[in-house]
């Protein structure tokens, strides 16, 4: 008989795979919470961000963009698809829609999706359009998100 059961992988496991991923980077483990902290190019003619990811293991990774300031399309009054405009904690992907799981390798799945993100707030900035698709406009619940 088939199990639905998904082995999470443990935070040093996915310590490892960053470091391997990433050399120059150094991820800590403290407190059973994963940190890391990097800076992101999407593209070549992109500018450089300081992204912090935090992943408690059960929960959701948590990213934040720590520099430079994310600016706003002119008129707007928020940031497109983040979790909180003042932090820079950005929504990378649908949670409920379970995209990702503790069975992924954050380097491979968390760390790359922060880069598109980054690509496609680059494009909201210069055309006020949000070309990465999700889902938009959903209401808040308890002011948190695993």
């Amino acid at each position: 008989m088939a199990s639905n059961y998904t082995h999470s992988l443990n935070l040093a496991v996915q310590a490892a795979k960053i470091k391997s991923v990433f050399p120059l980077s150094c991820p800590s483990i403290n407190g059973g919470i994963l940190s890391w902290k990097h800076n992101i190019t999407p593209t070549p003619l992109s500018a450089t961000y300081e992204v912090k990811l935090s992943y408690t293991l059960g929960k959701h990774p948590r990213v934040f963009v720590t520099k430079p300031k994310l600016e706003l399309f002119p008129g707007e009054t928020k940031l497109q698809h983040v979790y909180d405009t003042d932090k820079q904690w950005i929504c990378i992907y649908y949670k409920p829609g379970r995209e990702w799981d503790s069975n992924m390798h954050i380097a491979d799945t968390i760390i790359p999706w922060t880069s598109e993100w980054l690509l496609h707030y680059e494009c909201w900035l210069a055309t006020g359009t949000w070309h990465g698709g999700g889902i938009h406009n959903l209401p808040k619940v308890n002011n948190q998100v695993n």
